[in-house]
Formats: structure tokens, sequence, C-alpha cells
């Protein structure tokens, strides 16, 4: 059978860069993955053309010698010659790719990549365990408000594994050593073929491991790690708000096989402030005003981060306006030269109860401002189809003709 032009199967021009081959790969194994769509064959077939296709163009070198050759029309699913399986297939010199790498890559983003040990195809070469990165950690710290804005220095303890200090991670006995898994060669995957491409599942014999331990460490039961406490000094950078990650790279459990440790990441929980507000990059302050204060201005004091400011308030200031500070908020976290701003919001501070002297001075205060506030509402109300002026409401119609 003819073999497809695997740049058709991914829908991509000769052409094509790296990434735009790796992100029509992507788009195309999300639609066709069989979890998607469960018990539906053809999309499984197509899934498979898919990946077996990215497996040779998302490999520059594969690529250049796919491009040299080009498909050959007695081929089956290899692009180089032979069905997966026979001569020059699976066991020859390209392999098409293994189904358990495919799904590896696409849900952690992308190809094989040597920069990140373990995240790559399967098999880290024939004779030995594939390199496993270590796990990500994740510790909470709780913070005042102050120490938010401020930046701060934390101690933080973390549960963590730990290389076995009586068998120094091998995970055997001392005095013996793991043996290559026979089954798999130390690859931890075995490959069976099924049609036309080469599918990987973790080795029965070892579990994946690559290794068989015969004799195991009496201290970790043959894990090669113990779990354990470590305490981390922990700059807190100014500026962090609820929720913000810190990340400490390479504190958090130690790889596999010689595989990267991970990293710790500390999510900042941060107390409230009885008078700034987080709004972003910015802070809010509510500001009380005083009856006076609002209609003929003002000039007063409101709190920021460093002490207090003046503040001009213009005569006639209503309720719910804003003025600002600039510079005078919480250092940015995107840039840690600049800060935010604070903005205050007035309102009126409106007594409960007056005594006779205020209410006289309001008596008085009517008198002078005897301008009715809502008569341009009902002046808009008539233009807008009201009824005329002095019109009463149906509340103050004759009871008596009430129906």
């Amino acid at each position: 059978m003819a073999q497809q032009d695997l740049y058709k199967v991914l829908g991509v021009d000769k052409k094509a860069t790296q990434d735009e081959i790796k992100k029509a790969y992507r788009k195309l194994a999300r639609q066709y993955h069989p979890d998607t769509n469960p018990g539906d064959t053809s999309t499984e077939a197509r899934f498979k053309e898919i990946s077996a296709a990215h497996d040779v163009l998302g490999d520059p070198e594969k690529r250049k010698e796919y491009d040299r050759r080009g498909p050959s029309p007695f081929a089956g699913g290899n692009p180089f010659g032979g069905g997966a399986g026979g001569p020059g297939g699976a066991a020859g010199g390209f392999d098409t790719g293994s189904f358990s790498d495919i799904l590896s890559n696409l849900f952690s983003g992308g190809q094989s990549d040597p920069a990140r040990p373990g995240r790559g195809r399967a098999g880290g070469g024939a004779g030995g365990p594939r390199p496993e990165r270590g796990r990500d950690l994740e510790a909470s710290v709780n913070l005042s408000f102050e120490q938010a804005v401020e930046g701060t220095q934390v101690s933080l303890t973390v549960p963590t594994t730990a290389m076995c200090a009586t068998c120094h991670g091998t995970g055997a006995k001392p005095g013996t050593s793991p043996r290559v898994c026979p089954r798999c060669q130390g690859r931890g995957v075995e490959q069976q073929g099924q049609g036309l491409f080469s599918i990987s599942q973790p080795c029965s014999q070892c579990g994946g491991s690559g290794a068989i331990i015969e004799d195991p460490c009496a201290t970790c039961q043959g894990s090669g790690a113990v779990r354990t406490m470590k305490t981390y000094k922990v700059n807190i950078p100014a500026g962090v708000r609820e929720g913000s990650r810190v990340r400490l790279t390479g504190k958090g459990e130690p790889g596999r096989n010689g595989g990267a440790t991970g990293d710790l990441f500390v999510i900042t929980h941060v107390d409230a402030s009885p008078v700034f507000k987080r709004k972003g990059d910015n802070l809010e302050v509510d500001v009380p005003l005083s009856i006076p204060e609002a209609l003929r201005g003002a000039e007063i004091e409101v709190p920021t981060l460093n002490g207090r400011k003046r503040l001009r308030v213009k005569p006639g200031t209503k309720p719910g306006t804003v003025q600002r500070l600039r510079g005078e908020g919480p250092p940015k976290l995107s840039d840690r030269k600049s800060r935010g701003d604070i903005h205050y919001r007035f309102l009126l501070d409106v007594p409960q109860s007056l005594t006779r002297e205020q209410q006289a001075a309001v008596d008085q205060l009517s008198k002078v401002m005897s301008e009715d506030p809502r008569a341009k509402l009902f002046k808009g109300a008539a233009t807008n189809g009201g009824g005329p002026k002095g019109e009463k409401s149906d509340s103050s119609a004759d009871p008596g003709k009430a129906a």
C-alpha cells in the first residue's frame, strides 16, 4: 500500500517550520485523541497516523531524511520503507514512535526535548532506564498585609523525599546492585506490533523501572528514596498578593535515574487590611467627608503606605468621587522598579442623629438652599412623555372615587 504524504497528514506545507508542525500536530491530536472519542476506532486510526507523521516530521534529522527520499510508493506505515515490524520498520533504523509516548508528548507540551530529561520519547537508550524528573511540590505561607507589600523572608518546612543514605538511591541492599531487566533490556517499556504501528507499554516484569532489584534495601524498601522534612528560608518579593506563586527552582522532589529535580511553589495567603483594599496593582481607600467638607471643599489628610499625605477636596465633591496618588501603591511584580497607585474614594459621612444645635443649623441651611434638587428629574420625565406638571399620582387620588 502506498504511503501517505506525511505533510498532508498533518495539513502543513513542506516549507512549514518545526513550530508550525508541532502546533498542527497538537491541534489534530487533541481532536482525534481516543479519550475524546471513546469507542470510535476510525478516530483512533487517524490519531495513530497523525502521531506517526509527527514522529518523523517533528524530528529535524528524520524530516531531512524523509524529504530526501520522499514517500515510498510501496511502503506501509513506515516512511522509510517496510511495514511495522518488517524490514526497515520499527526494528530497522527508524521507530514510528510509541502510543504511550505520543500521549506523554501531547500533554506535556510537545515533542522530545533533550533539555528536559524524562519528558521525551520512551527509552533512555538501550541498557538503562530513562531519567524521570522529580515531582513539583506546593506549600502555603500566611503573610500580613504589610509583609506582602514590603516583602519578607519566611521559614518554611516541607515534607519531601530524599535519596536513601543506606543504598545511595539504588534501592538494592548494600553490597548488591540492581540488574538490567532481561525483558525490556533496561528500556522500561515493551513494544508490540499492531498493524502499521509499534505500540509501547510499561514493561510487565520491571513495572517500567528498567531494573530488577532481587534484594531490596531494608531502609527504603527498594524505592531508593525516604520521606523527610526540609526547611527553607524563602524570600517573598515585595508586592505579592493573595494566591501569588513564588517558585523555588530545584527545591522539589529529586528525580530518578539522573532526572532533574522538581521545583517548589510557595503560594501566598495575605491577611486583609482594615484600610487598604487590593485591586490589581493598585490600592483603594474609602475616605469619609463631612457635609461641610463636601459642600465647600477642604484640605484633608489621607493614609498612605508610608504615613500620611494631604489631598485637596474640591467644593461640591459628590459621593463616589475618586482621587489618585500616583506611585504610592505597592511594588509591581511585573516591574519591580515601578509601583501602583492609591485610589481614594470619597464617601459622605451622614450622622444618624442631630443635636438641637445641628438641627437648627440644618434648618437654616435648608432655607437658604431652597432649590428642589429633584426638579430636573421631573422635567426629564415630562420631556420623555410623562404627565403635565402638577399632575397628582394615583396615591393622592380621592379615595371616594377609587374602584
